[in-house]
C-alpha cells in the first residue's frame, strides 16, 4: 500500500465490544471517542464497556474454560488454531498496521515492518511451543507414582497500554491461550482498534466463543470491574505504577487473584570512557529514547556518562537526534511520529518547563512541532544535560522523547547512579573491558541488561523488571509457566506405602 492517508480516510474500523464470540454494543450503549494523534481528529466512537459488559465477558470466558472446549482440547488443535490466527494476521497485515498507526501515532513503516510482524511471530512462537512442554515424574518411593503437571489457571484478565498495543497484547494473549486459558482483554481506551480486529481474526481462526473477549472501556470502570471480578484467576497488566498497584488492591479485595505487573522504568545507559565505539553508542542512545517518540517502557531515558567523554558523546547524540525525520505517521519515510494523546503531550511538556526553570540544566530541543501544518501531538527530541540524578528529571518516568544526562567520575559511581532509582526494568553498559561488562551486568538491578547495545530483543527472552518496575515476566518459555499452576498427583501403587507421618518418624 502506498497511500496510507487515503486508506485511513476510507477505513471503517470495528468499534463494538467482542464478547462470547460476537460483536455487540455496550449494554447501556455508552461510547467514547478515539482520536488520531497525527492531526487530533476523531477516528470513531468506541463502545465503552461497563460493569455489566465486563461481567458478561468474564462469565463467558469462565463458562468456556469450565466446558473444556479449549482448555481440554488436544494440544495439536490449539496449535492449529493459533497458527491459523498468525496466518490471518499476516493476511491482514496492512489493515492491522494502519489501525495501530492511526490509533497510537506510531509511524506506519514501524507498525507494518516491526509491530505487526513481531506480534505475528509471538503467536507463531507460542503455537509452536504448545507441544514442546512436558510434565514431570517426581522421584517418589518405589510403591508410588508422583506426577507434577501444569494446568491452565482459568480466566486471564489482560490489561494493555497504548504505546505498543498489538505487541503487548500478543505477549499476554498468546501464552495464555497456548496453555488453555480463556482471556478477557481490556485495551487502552485510546488504542482499542487493533485489538478488536484481532478478535475478529481469532474467531475466524477457530478460537471458540468465550475463549477470547475484548472489552474496550475506561480504566476506572472496565479496568476496575475486571480487576475486582471474582471469576478472574489472574490479571496481567502493563502500565503506570499507580494503576498497577491498584490492581493489587482489587485482587486483595476480591478473590486474591494472581497479579503480574510491568510498570515502566527509568532505564539508564551507562557509557564508560573505554566504550568501543562512541558513534555506535550515540546512535543506540538516540534510538533507545526517541524511537516511538520516547513512549517505550524500557526506553533508555537516562544517560550516565564518564566525565572525560561527556562532551564528545553528547555532541554525537544531538547529531543523531537532529537527523530524525519527524512527521506524519502515515508517511512512509517518517521515523518519529507523535505523542499518543494531548494529555500525554502536556505531561511531557511539564517536564520540559521544569528543566528550563533549573539553571543547572541545559535543554536541547523540546519544541512543539506542526509538520506539514498538522495540529497533532508532535514534539522535537529533547535532551536535558546536567541533570541531578536525584531530581524529578532523573527519577520520574516522563514517557516521551526526553533524555536526562548525568555524569560520573568512575565506573563504580556510574553504576551506583544507575541503580539509584525506584525502577529496574532495563539498563545498558558500554565498555571495552570484558570483566567490567560482566561485573556491571551483575550489579545493575534491572530485568534486562544490554552490553554495547540497546533494545535488542526477541520473544525468546523474558521481559520484566525489578523494584517499582513490577513483578512477573512476559515473553519466553517462562511465560507459559506464568499462565499455569502446578498440580501434584500421588498414586499409591500398593505394597505398603508409608504415610508422610510414618516417614517423618
Amino acid at each position: 500500500m502506498t497511500d496510507w492517508i487515503a486508506a485511513a480516510a476510507a477505513l471503517t474500523p470495528e468499534t463494538r465490544l467482542f464478547i462470547d464470540g460476537e460483536f455487540r454494543p455496550a449494554a447501556d450503549d455508552a461510547t467514547f471517542p478515539t482520536f488520531a494523534p497525527r492531526d487530533g481528529t476523531e477516528i470513531a466512537r468506541v463502545s465503552s464497556a461497563g460493569e455489566a459488559d465486563v461481567d458478561a465477558a468474564v462469565t463467558a470466558a469462565h463458562r468456556a474454560f469450565t466446558s473444556g472446549i479449549w482448555a481440554r482440547a488436544d494440544r495439536r488443535e490449539r496449535q492449529r488454531v493459533l497458527f491459523r490466527l498468525a496466518d490471518l494476521m499476516e493476511e491482514h497485515l496492512d489493515e492491522l498496521a494502519l489501525l495501530e498507526s492511526i490509533d497510537s501515532g506510531h509511524p506506519i513503516s514501524d507498525a507494518r515492518n516491526v509491530d505487526v510482524p513481531n506480534a505475528i511471530r509471538v503467536f507463531r512462537w507460542y503455537a509452536e511451543a504448545i507441544d514442546k512442554v512436558s510434565d514431570q515424574v517426581a522421584p517418589a518411593p518405589e510403591q508410588a507414582l508422583a506426577l507434577v503437571t501444569r494446568e491452565a489457571l482459568g480466566v486471564i484478565g489482560a490489561v494493555v497500554p497504548w504505546n505498543y498495543p498489538l505487541i503487548i497484547t500478543a505477549w499476554k494473549a498468546a501464552p495464555a491461550l497456548a496453555t488453555g486459558n480463556s482471556v478477557v482483554l481490556k485495551p487502552a481506551e485510546n488504542t482499542s482498534l487493533s485489538a478488536l480486529k484481532l478478535a475478529a481474526l481469532a474467531a475466524a481462526a477457530g478460537v471458540p466463543a468465550g475463549v477470547f473477549n475484548v472489552v474496550p472501556g475506561l480504566g476506572p470502570v472496565a479496568g476496575q470491574a475486571l480487576g475486582r471480578h471474582s471469576l478472574v484467576d489472574k490479571i496481567t497488566f502493563t502500565g503506570s505504577p499507580k494503576v498497577g498497584l491498584g490492581f493489587l488492591g482489587y485482587a486483595a479485595e476480591s478473590n486474591g487473584k494472581l497479579v503480574a505487573l510491568e510498570l515502566g522504568g527509568k532505564s539508564p545507559q551507562v557509557v564508560l570512557a573505554d566504550a568501543p565505539d562512541l558513534d555506535a553508542a550515540a546512535s543506540a542512545i538516540a534510538w533507545g529514547i526517541f524511537y516511538n517518540a520516547g513512549q517505550t517502557c524500557h526506553g533508555g531515558s537516562r544517560l550516565i556518562v564518564e566525565e572525560s567523554i561527556h562532551d564528545e558523546l553528547l555532541t554525537r547524540v544531538l547529531a543523531h537526534a537532529s537527523a530524525f525525520n519527524i512527521g506524519d505517521p502515515l508517511l512512509a519515510d517518517t521515523q518519529i511520529g507523535t505523542i499518543a494523546s494531548a494529555t500525554q503531550l502536556e505531561r511531557v511538556l511539564s517536564y520540559v518547563e521544569l528543566a528550563r526553570r533549573d539553571p543547572s540544566v541545559t535543554v536541547y530541543g523540546g519544541e512543539v512541532l506542526q509538520p506539514d501544518g498538522l495540529a497533532g501531538y508532535y514534539l522535537a527530541p529533547t535532551v536535558f544535560d546536567g541533570v541531578d540524578n536525584s531530581s524529578p528529571l532523573g527519577q520520574e518516568e516522563i514517557f516521551g522523547p526526553a533524555l536526562s544526562v548525568s555524569t560520573a567520575r568512575s565506573a563504580a559511581e556510574a553504576i551506583a547512579l544507575a541503580n539509584d532509582s525506584e525502577y529496574g526494568l532495563a539498563a545498558s553498559i558500554w565498555t571495552s573491558d570484558l570483566a567490567t561488562a560482566h561485573r556491571a551486568a551483575r550489579e545493575l538491578r534491572a530485568g534486562t541488561v544490554w552490553v554495547n547495545s540497546y533494545d535488542v530483543a526477541d520473544v525468546i527472552t523474558p521481559f520484566g523488571g525489578f523494584k517499582r518496575s513490577g513483578s512477573g515476566r512476559d515473553r519466553s518459555m517462562h511465560a507459559l509457566d506464568a499462565y499455569t499452576a502446578l498440580k501434584t498427583t500421588w498414586i499409591d501403587l500398593g505394597g505398603g506405602t508409608l504415610s508422610s507421618h510414618a516417614e517423618s518418624e
